[in-house]
Formats: C-alpha cells, sequence, structure tokens
C-alpha cells in the first residue's frame, strides 16, 4: 500500500477528468445527431443496441432508458450476435453499435451480415475513420482524451462518454415524439416514481374517516370530531353544503384568544371557503397546494359531494415530497 497516496486528490481528480471530457462532447453533437434522431423517430421497429465489454453494459443501460422514455429497445451482446442471437433483428429495427475504438473484432465481424439484412447502422464511438465508423449510416462521437486511470487503460471516462451520447438520444428522441409525464407514468407504475406519478387523493381516502360537522354543533362535539377521524380537522356542513373547515390549529387560536368557549358553536371557529381538491388529483399536485397555502389539510369534493380529507402527514408518509 502506498502511504503517501492521496485518495481525495486522486478522486477529485477522476470526477474533473469526467466532467471536462463530457463536457466536451457537445462539441460532437451536428446534423449527423440530428438526422440520427429524426431517422429513429420515423421506424416503425425497435432499436437494437449492441457491444461487447464495458461497452455492451453501457448497452444494457441504454436500453433501459430507451424503454422507459418511450422508445422501444432490446440490447444484443454482439458475442452471442453470430451464434443465433442475430434473429433477435426484425426488418423495421435500426441497431446501435457500440465500441470505443470501432474496431472490436466482435462487432467488426457482425457489421457484414448487419448491412446484408439493409438494417439501419448508427455507431457510438470515439473514432471517426475506424471500421465501424465507416460502415454505418450514422456516426455520434464519443470521444475522449484519456481515460481517468493513471495508465489511461480501464474504460471509465470513455464509458461514461457513451452513457451521455445515449441518454442524450433517448431524451432528444423522447421529446420528438411528444413524450410527456403522463406516457412515462405507464411504464413506472411500482417504486417511488410510480407513486408520484401514479397516486391520487382517491387513494388515501377512507370512508370510515370522513370528519363532519354541523354549523351549530357545540365545541364538545367539535373537539370529539376531530380527535375520533385522526386527521386534525373537520368540515362544516350547512343544509347539505360544505361551508367551512375547523382544523387543530383554528381550535387553538381561540382557545388562546376566548377565555369562555362552552358556547362557541362550529360557526364561530371554522375557515370560510376552505380549500379543496377533487379524488382524481395526483397527490403531487395536492401537496404542492397544501404547499402554497400553508395548510395541512385538504377537502375532498367531487361535484359538491364531500368525500373526506387528506392530511400532509398522509402525503409524505407514501414518500412524496
Amino acid at each position: 500500500m502506498n502511504s503517501k497516496f492521496d485518495i481525495v486528490k486522486r478522486a477529485i481528480e477522476t470526477i474533473e477528468n469526467q466532467s471536462s471530457s463530457i463536457k466536451n462532447l457537445s462539441k460532437y453533437i451536428d446534423n449527423d445527431f440530428k438526422n440520427c434522431i429524426e431517422f429513429l423517430s420515423s421506424i416503425n421497429g425497435r432499436i437494437v443496441v449492441t457491444g461487447v465489454g464495458k461497452s455492451a453494459i453501457v448497452g444494457m443501460k441504454i436500453v433501459a432508458t430507451l424503454n422507459s422514455t418511450g422508445s422501444p429497445a432490446v440490447f444484443m451482446h454482439a458475442g452471442e450476435a453470430l451464434h443465433g442471437d442475430l434473429g433477435i433483428i426484425q426488418k423495421n429495427d435500426a441497431v446501435i453499435l457500440i465500441s470505443k475504438s470501432g474496431n472490436t473484432s466482435e462487432i467488426k465481424d457482425l457489421i457484414p451480415f448487419l448491412k446484408n439484412s439493409n438494417i439501419k447502422l448508427i455507431a457510438v464511438s470515439s473514432e471517426k475513420n475506424s471500421y465501424l465508423s465507416k460502415n454505418c449510416d450514422y456516426f455520434l462521437k464519443s470521444f475522449v482524451e484519456k481515460e481517468a486511470g493513471s495508465n489511461n487503460l480501464a474504460p471509465t471516462t470513455s464509458t461514461t462518454a457513451q452513457l451521455v451520447i445515449g441518454d442524450a438520444l433517448a431524451i432528444c428522441l423522447s421529446e420528438l415524439k411528444g413524450f410527456d409525464s403522463s406516457d412515462f407514468a405507464k411504464f413506472h407504475p411500482a417504486g417511488m416514481l410510480g407513486k408520484k406519478l401514479n397516486m391520487k387523493v382517491k387513494d388515501l381516502l377512507d370512508a370510515d374517516l370522513k370528519p363532519l360537522v354541523k354549523l351549530e354543533c357545540n365545541i364538545k362535539l367539535i373537539v370529539a370530531e376531530i380527535s375520533q377521524k385522526m386527521l386534525g380537522a373537520t368540515a362544516v356542513e350547512n343544509n347539505g353544503k360544505i361551508v367551512g373547515i375547523i382544523t387543530d390549529g383554528d381550535l387553538r387560536r381561540f382557545f388562546d384568544k376566548n377565555s369562555e368557549i362552552k358556547n362557541a358553536k362550529s360557526k364561530n371557529l371554522m375557515t370560510r371557503n376552505p380549500k379543496s381538491v377533487n379524488s382524481d388529483m395526483l397527490l403531487t399536485e395536492a401537496l404542492k397546494i397544501m404547499n402554497q397555502n400553508k395548510i395541512s389539510q385538504l377537502l375532498v369534493i367531487d361535484k359538491f359531494e364531500y368525500l373526506g380529507i387528506i392530511h400532509i402527514h398522509q402525503i409524505l408518509k407514501e414518500g412524496i415530497q
């Protein structure tokens, strides 16, 4: 072990090396990139991504990003392609081939068979004069001056560059197609992302926890209703219409200002014209309304029908922020 080795300094140098190399990629975004995106947006098939070694791992990530942003994609390992996996490719597909040098033997062996199938080929490579780049229809340059390691051997910065080119391709393709958050939600139904994109106000409502008091209700019943329903508030109703809300904060403020409380009624305590939402609203939107208005509860009302109350803590408990 090298006792004089400065770990922090070397880590910073690695990050700076990658950062500057990634920034430099913007110089290579040209008409070939633009034409490639426009072509990919027009195909009826899938985008097949292939590579070997570290480039294969990068390819798998690019496929995952394409699929989640509305562009059907599949990964094909270049080493397995000539042993039967070429059957993955269909006539309306396009193929992205990833190779730093552009002269990887498995890639070179694969290209003639792809060209015989009249499939459009897209190269992601550092070298414009490589075998790969010269034999593809589109060339996306991922050049970096050097790898992060001191011996300039292990693929580090070059694979990061390939990932970034893949992300740029996926995002441009997605936005050109008009892929929006509702489309994104269809492909991400699970996990925290799925909750943010899909979970609605109605998913938190409990028919048994629907706090409600009359306009002339006394303080004892108001406190009991808020306590029993455990949402920190109750709606106030008059002649079948919701006319206000009483929160535990309203109660505290009233107690602080008034020594005589036994004759207090709902109408003396409530906030009129309370904020409300419909049950089909996304929880992220409901949370935004709460934060903007600095409130902790929202009434849920659909076409004048009172359905209940949601509390900010219920939303935060779901991990939505």
